[in-house]
């Protein structure tokens, strides 16, 4: 009994801790759900608010962007008003000057209506007057033929043999002075333009030399630069086609026609002295390697060119030809920057004239292409270089300045003439050309000195810095053939006796002239 009791009790406190437990749990489950509803709530106010902000912020944007718009409108409809309230202005005050117009041309109107009336009136009377002077015209040529014991057309005759006199002579007299006055004007125009040209130009007084001389630092130099046998001297010679002089001083002389071939032996050699190692593979290494240096700095020096002066299709033969002129001298002086020289005083003579600057600019920078080989083709520069604009494609004016510019052929356009002049003025300019006075007076002195000494020569001139001789000869010893004999044995004996750069033109005259005055 005691222990049915006990279970039951037992089975009671097990019951009563159970549902103990259940409440417990409960309780919590409780409180949980509570907590989750109470974060919900405050999430969901959380949400509430910041769309309410956000709400009241879009509000605000919206408004000031309505705020703007409607500024803008307003802005842009004031200056549409303002242009409006011009434009009606602008065509009230030209409907103004047109009904202002309208009245001119009504009053001018009238007055050539009244004018058209007063000239007809006026023809009217002229044509009455004009009959009336034909018939007293008539009347006195029939009074004075009666007078005079001849008829109108002897008369006429007579009239026009008197006043034909009389004209000849003031038209002799006339034409005599305006060709006085136009050769004293010409010439005073070409001095001007002469001298504004040289004026607008500025350059250095001393152009930039070359020399052909390389300094060797000591007497032992030489040696090697022969080397055993004459093997370097030799190897240097074949390589670079120039001749080594060698004499007492610590210096070599490089001599040779082709400027080119004289300064790559020169870079080589002054690059062979500095490195000091001295064979005959090396030479030819050192050869080559100048050689293509010296090929670059002509390009660079034939674009430079072009691209200074501004020229538009050129071919790439004359570009190379107008570098080569850069190692090439006449007289000590740079024919490259001679040839801008006369380009620059071309082009401003020829504006000075009204005539195209550009093309005279392009004859003066090609007028001495020919110079650049001379060492390879014969006969004198300007022909060839003529020969070599044509061939490239070059205006047939621009070729004949070329050829021109010594006056070997004639002149075919003012540009030609332009080009001769310029050349004259850069190449005698003070400092262009470094011959001494000395040196230049001998050498004209010796021209005319040669042609003095044949028979049949009245007088002899040496003119354009002593590229020409001209020789006038008595005409009653010698007749045209013999002339022409003269001339040959004139420029034979020069080429004998005298030392000098190009080529010289002989001239020889031969002329009878019959002079009388009336007076």
């Amino acid at each position: 009994m005691v222990s049915v009791i006990l279970l039951t009790i037992a089975v009671l406190l097990t019951l009563t801790i159970f549902s103990l437990c259940l409440l417990v749990f409960a309780y919590k489950k409780t409180n949980h759900a509570k907590s989750l509803l109470k974060h919900a709530e405050e999430k969901i106010n959380h949400i509430k608010h910041e769309l309410e902000t956000e709400r009241r912020e879009s509000s605000i944007k919206l408004k000031d962007e309505l705020y703007r718009k409607r500024k803008d409108f307003e802005l842009e409809l004031k200056k549409d008003r303002i242009e409006l309230d011009r434009l009606q202005s602008k065509l009230a005050s030209r409907a103004e000057m047109i009904d202002q117009k309208e009245l001119q041309i009504d009053e001018m109107r009238r007055e050539l209506q009244q004018k058209e009336r007063t000239l007809l009136r006026t023809e009217d009377v002229l044509r009455i007057n004009d009959a009336r002077l034909k018939h007293m015209t008539s009347e006195l040529i029939v009074k004075l033929e009666h007078v005079a014991n001849m008829s109108k057309e002897e008369a006429r005759t007579t009239l026009l043999n008197s006043l034909e006199s009389e004209v000849q002579l003031t038209c002799q007299k006339w034409i005599q002075k305006v060709e006085e006055e136009s050769k004293q004007t010409a010439k005073e125009r070409a001095i001007r333009i002469l001298l504004t040209a040289m004026q607008r130009y500025s350059a250095d007084e001393v152009m930039e030399g070359s020399s052909g001389i390389v300094h060797l630092p000591s007497e032992d130099m030489k040696g090697r630069i022969i080397g055993k046998e004459g093997r370097n001297i030799k190897a240097l010679e074949m390589a670079t086609g120039m001749e080594f002089i060698i004499g007492d001083t610590p210096d070599i002389t490089i001599s040779g026609f082709n400027p080119i071939r004289r300064e790559i032996a020169k870079r080589t050699l002054e690059k062979l002295v500095n490195d000091g190692r001295i064979n005959p593979t090396r030479i030819e290494e050192t050869v080559i390697q100048f050689e293509k240096e010296v090929e670059e700095i002509v390009q660079e020096m034939g674009k430079n060119a072009v691209l200074e002066f501004n020229l538009q299709s050129v071919h790439p033969e004359m570009i190379t030809n107008l570098g080569r002129l850069h190692f090439r001298t006449s007289f000590s002086q740079n024919v490259l920057v001679h040839c801008k020289e006369v380009a620059l005083f071309a082009r401003m003579i020829a504006e000075e004239l009204g005539l195209e600057g550009a093309i005279a600019l392009r004859a003066g920078i090609f007028h001495d292409i020919g110079k650049a080989v001379t060492a390879e083709v014969e006969g004198p520069h300007a022909q060839i270089g003529a020969d070599i604009a044509k061939r490239c494609g070059e205006n047939h004016i621009i070729v004949n300045a070329i050829a021109a510019h010594h006056e070997e052929v004639p002149f075919t356009s003012l540009y030609a003439i332009i080009v001769c002049i310029a050349d004259t003025i850069s190449a005698s300019r003070p400092g262009a050309r470094r011959e001494t006075l000395t040196a230049y007076i001998k050498r004209l002195e010796k021209l005319e000195e040669i042609a003095n000494t044949f028979s049949g020569v009245k007088k002899a001139y040496a003119l354009q810095a002593g590229r020409e001789i001209r020789i006038i000869v008595e005409e009653s010893l010698l007749d045209d053939e013999q002339s022409m004999i003269l001339a040959r044995s004139i420029a034979k004996k020069i080429e004998e006796e005298m030392n000098f750069p190009g080529q010289i033109k002989v001239n020889v005259i031969r002329e009878v002239r019959s002079i009388e005055y009336a007076r």
